[in-house]
């Protein structure tokens, strides 16, 4: 899979419909009462969902075991075994910050309780990504994970099932906090919230 797809999408138009509506002051911003990563008011995150086990290039999640490239950024643990290794967060030029990493099934039995991380929005489906949110503790806002124009989230979706040995590997676009704002909490249902640090 291409983690780098989201280039195929218009950035301008994306940024000027959708990223001041995904921008949502959050007055408790901390993970208490958080843990499942928040669901927007406006509809402001999204699912693509095929429910065939298979991300939204077609490649099954099933059948990757490779590592995240390089350090991994941070190691989030969740039910039964599954780990979410952030491998890379880094804010681009068009306003926008992509985190890209994968999530391994340490436990010994598949895992298919992936519609969870889709959030609770209805009628978005599941077996997405886009129940991830970004938290700016300094700033107050919760982001949410970007959609296109057709309401597909701009993250991996249609991961129906990790088997007991195997990863999958993921990404997730958020719009930018300010320049400002040089860490953000990181949070996906099921998983520990932990403190991202935004490259460049």
């Amino acid at each position: 899979m291409s983690i780098r797809r989201v280039s195929a999408v218009s950035k301008g138009v994306v940024a000027a419909i959708l990223a001041v509506g995904l921008t949502v002051t959050a007055a408790g911003c901390g993970s208490d009462g958080d843990s499942d990563g928040g669901s927007p008011k406006n509809g402001a995150s999204s699912s693509s969902s095929k429910g065939d086990g298979k991300g939204d290039d077609g490649a099954s999640g099933e059948d990757s075991n490779d590592e995240a490239a390089g350090t991994p950024v941070a190691q989030l643990k969740g039910q039964s075994g599954m780990v979410l290794t952030v491998g890379d967060v880094e804010r681009d030029s068009g306003g926008f910050v992509t985190l890209t990493g994968q999530i391994q099934n340490t436990g010994s039995a598949p895992f298919t309780d992936t519609a969870t991380w889709g959030g609770t929005e209805s009628g978005m489906g599941g077996n997405s990504l886009a129940g991830a949110t970004l938290v700016d503790k300094s700033g107050k806002k919760r982001y949410y994970v970007l959609r296109d124009t057709e309401k597909r989230c701009l993250c991996t979706s249609g991961i129906a099932v990790v088997e007991a040995g195997k990863a999958v590997d993921i990404y997730i676009q958020f719009p930018a906090p300010p320049e400002k704002t040089k860490e953000v909490e990181f949070q996906l249902p099921t998983f520990t919230p932990t403190t991202l640090p935004l490259s460049e």
